[in-house]
């Protein structure tokens, strides 16, 4: 059988003991796997200890399969290995080592030792795609670990927080809540379906006007991102009142619950979005921006007021103004992604409205940080420190991609294709500074569009040189 290796070794400037930990607890790999490379687990039994299995769903090209591993050879705080029992390779030994380097930092390394199946054959038809998928997937994967450590390393020895988290199955709630656990955090979703047995959850039914306060007490902190999609389907007058109702019906009767506990949380960081401001061409925009007077300021206006009572109550607010979240996962990217992998991309309208945008990892990180930076409430952008006009962001994407982008769609083809909702999501223009972020000492993962889009589409430096020279 014709094997091979690959070895992946990232210094951490973090005790060996938290990385192990890190990756211990629930969410890490989720946290740990691309956003391009879409894995679901599909059944988990115990930790990492001995004996440990996870089934995951995995897509190798256009086939979807399931993937066996067993956890052996567990060392307390030094490793453990994932073998495959079921699955698409010959054989496959990850072994995950934590290897410290003075009491603060430690050495991260994933050894693989692999085979593919029908020997030297599927060794020499498949080797380098395999070596393709891994190099780009590791990167990301101990990017990903150094950065959640030290952003969690960074607000001090905290203790651990309870967090009530709403929408947490939704684009940013599923990136939230595995970076918190993984933190070490205990986190209880509020959620519409009946609450799962064996899980950390409390129903809630906010057309209804119903949820337990007693089930609420003695939380530290509430995430409210709850709230019907904006961009699922066309907008008629239905849709645009669940939009409100959803963001402004559910935000009231949670702050009017929170208000009445004996015991409210210390934060609630709620949603909001830069919908707020309306369109306003050039214009740079902070916090103190007036209102826009378009439907979504109007929605925003309502969702950040129905927090009064929470703010009443004592409770600090923090609304969170989000801008265009990038991740192929979801959202704005992943909807482009595949014309734009085919070259028919393009421009939108006359491509000089701005699009103040924003990485879903610092999306994360800046929801972490208004949790634990007592100075922040009130309205905080949520965008990168350098918006760009939708023609820079056609432009980059293409590049990133290696693809042309030659295929604009006017402003009168949008608004006939998606009508209402064309100039809201579209065709607006809002310049955003995160004003409040930067004054508070946020320091962003990804401000620059390019090395976001190489990071979360999994570029590789050979890719990046590539494009230097184009």
């Amino acid at each position: 059988m014709k094997s091979d290796r690959f070895v992946r070794r990232t210094r951490i400037a973090a005790p060996a003991a938290e990385v192990f930990r890190w990756h211990s607890r629930p969410g890490a790999l989720e946290r740990l796997t691309p956003p391009w490379e879409p894995v679901e687990v599909l059944e988990r039994t115990g930790g990492l200890e001995d004996g440990s299995r996870v089934v995951l769903g995995v897509r190798i090209g256009p086939f979807r399969l399931r993937w066996v591993a067993e956890h052996r050879d567990y060392t307390e705080s030094r490793q453990f290995r994932d073998v495959q029992v079921f699955g698409p390779f010959a054989c496959w030994e990850h072994t995950h080592r934590v290897e410290p380097d003075g009491p603060d930092a430690c050495f991260l390394e994933d050894d693989i030792a692999y085979a593919l199946p029908f020997g030297s054959l599927g060794h020499w038809f498949g080797g380098s795609w395999v070596r393709k998928k891994l190099d780009p997937m590791f990167t990301y994967r101990h990017r990903v670990t150094t950065q959640d450590i030290e952003t969690q390393m960074a607000y001090g020895p905290n203790p651990p927080q309870h967090v009530l988290v709403t929408g947490a199955s939704g684009f940013v709630g599923s990136a939230l809540v595995p970076f918190l656990t993984t933190g070490g955090h205990r986190v209880t979703r509020l959620v519409r379906s009946a609450p799962h047995p064996h899980h950390d959850e409390i129903g809630w039914e906010p057309a209804a006007a119903r949820l337990d306060a007693s089930q609420l007490e003695g939380l530290d902190a509430v995430v409210h991102l709850a709230g019907d999609n904006i961009a699922a389907g066309r907008w008629n007058a239905a849709k645009k009142a669940r939009i409100r109702d959803s963001r402004v019906q559910g935000t009231r009767l949670l702050c009017d619950t929170l208000a009445q506990l004996d015991r409210p949380p210390k934060v609630l960081v709620c949603a909001s979005a830069i919908g707020y401001y309306g369109s306003r061409g050039e214009a740079w925009l902070c916090e103190d921006s007036a209102a826009g007077t378009d439907f979504l300021a109007d929605v925003c206006q309502a969702w950040e007021a129905a927090a009064e009572t929470a703010r009443q109550r004592g409770i600090r607010v923090v609304h969170l103004r989000f801008g265009v979240i990038l991740s192929p996962a979801g959202g704005a990217l992943a909807n482009m992604l595949v014309p734009f992998k085919l070259g028919a991309g393009g421009v939108i309208g006359n491509g000089q409205q701005y699009m103040s945008w924003i990485a879903l990892d610092d999306v994360v990180g800046a929801t972490y940080h208004a949790l634990m930076t007592d100075t922040l409430h009130g309205p905080v952008n949520v965008v990168s420190p350098q918006p760009v006009t939708n023609r820079e962001y056609t432009r980059v994407l293409g590049r990133v991609l290696r693809r042309p982008t030659l295929a604009p769609l006017p402003a009168f083809a949008t608004r006939l294709a998606f009508g209402e909702m064309a100039e809201a999501l579209f065709l607006a223009s809002a310049r955003v500074e995160p004003a409040q972020l930067i004054n508070s000492g946020y320091v962003f993962r990804y401000p620059e569009l390019a090395t976001t889009l190489q990071h979360l589409l999994g570029k590789s430096a050979a890719d990046r040189v590539a494009q230097s020279c184009n």
